[in-house]
């Protein structure tokens, strides 16, 4: 089976503002459908990216193509490829929700015959119709996002690039929001930038992280722990020898090794704290060790790193990797003795 086409296509991409660098020569490709979650701590160049993705601000050098089409000099074209909402999204405060659809969808070329049903379409999968005919300014932070949402999505372009689409919503709306994201797979592709990562884990199909205006990381939420944390923890409340425990663990698997254990507790039960390398469930092989040696056991679960734990780790371990060098000894004050 070939794999899927490019949609978005990132080669060496450099953006320098008076001598600071703030994108620096990141590469990243995104395949048609695919949802990608792009993660990094504040200044780290995630909007200048989207911004240069989507033709709104110029590269210093590098390369970027959208559906084949170089951006840098076929900006106009690559503007009907995208559905871009920005983190602070200007809309027009004047206008009501529907004539704002319309000012927008006929901008976008959509054809008169079609526009009115595809508004009525995106109101209803983003919850606005109730305030169709509202004015936006009057409007909740909630519903402006969700205008927005439904204004990048209006003329069903083939990318969607959204810059923190769900800050001020409320969980319900957060629910439905990630219901609209999740219905694009396969049809859209979809970069979205969040600090809400828990969203991000749930919805994206990988997740590219930078840091400093460079890559850090990127894959499957799975693959990232794999690669950052190289190991699995298992959380257990058990009864019974902490020798035999020890004994037990080696014919499981030779990985396994208790790494924290308390005390026991009124009734005999201890939390233990065990890892592995090996990245397969091992849970019901090792429950079944445990009640064959007569262990009583009262809990058991497999402790996985969030998608929080991958981020903190892969930012720390990049700010670490170009920290600076530790400054050399100080010399010995004349006439103090060195021994040789």
């Amino acid at each position: 089976m070939s794999d899927p086409p490019i949609a978005i296509e990132v080669s060496r991409l450099v953006k320098t503002y008076g001598g600071v660098t703030a994108v620096g020569d990141i590469s990243f490709s995104v395949a048609r459908g695919e949802i990608i979650g792009f993660l990094g701590p504040n200044g780290a160049g995630k909007s200048t990216t989207m911004r240069i993705l989507t033709g709104y601000l110029p590269a210093t050098s590098g390369s970027v193509r959208i559906c084949g089409v170089p951006v840098a000099t076929q900006a106009e074209e690559v503007k009907r490829f995208i559905g871009y909402m920005p983190e602070n999204n200007p809309l027009p405060e004047e206008m009501r929700v529907s004539e704002y659809m319309y000012f927008r969808g006929r901008l976008k070329e959509v054809p008169r015959r079609k526009l009115g049903s595809r508004i009525d379409e995106v109101l209803e999968v983003c919850d606005l119709k109730r305030v169709r005919h509202k004015i936006i300014g009057q409007l909740s932070k909630g519903y402006r996002q969700r205008v927005g949402i439904a204004e990048a999505i209006l003329a069903e372009p083939p990318v969607i690039i959204m810059d923190e689409p769900t800050i001020g919503l409320d969980p319900h709306q957060i629910l439905i929001v990630r219901d609209l994201i999740a219905s694009l797979r396969g049809r859209m592709t979809v970069i979205i930038s969040s600090h809400i990562l828990p969203e991000i884990e749930v919805t994206c199909d990988r997740v590219l992280i930078i840091n400093q205006g460079r890559v850090v990381a990127q894959g499957t939420p799975a693959d990232l722990r794999r690669e950052i944390f190289g190991h699995s923890s298992y959380e257990l409340q058990l009864a019974g020898d902490g020798e035999t425990l020890a004994t037990l663990l080696a014919t499981v698997d030779p990985t396994l090794q208790i790494t924290a254990q308390g005390e026991p507790d009124a009734d005999g039960f201890r939390q233990v704290t065990l890892r592995t390398d090996r990245d397969d469930e091992l849970g019901e092989l090792l429950l079944r060790a445990l009640l064959a040696m007569n262990m009583r056991v009262r809990a058991l679960s497999r402790a996985q790193p969030t998608l929080e734990d991958v981020f903190l780790a892969a930012t720390r371990r990049s700010w670490d990797a170009v920290a600076p060098p530790k400054p050399a000894a100080r010399p010995e004050s004349r006439g103090q003795k060195t021994e040789k």
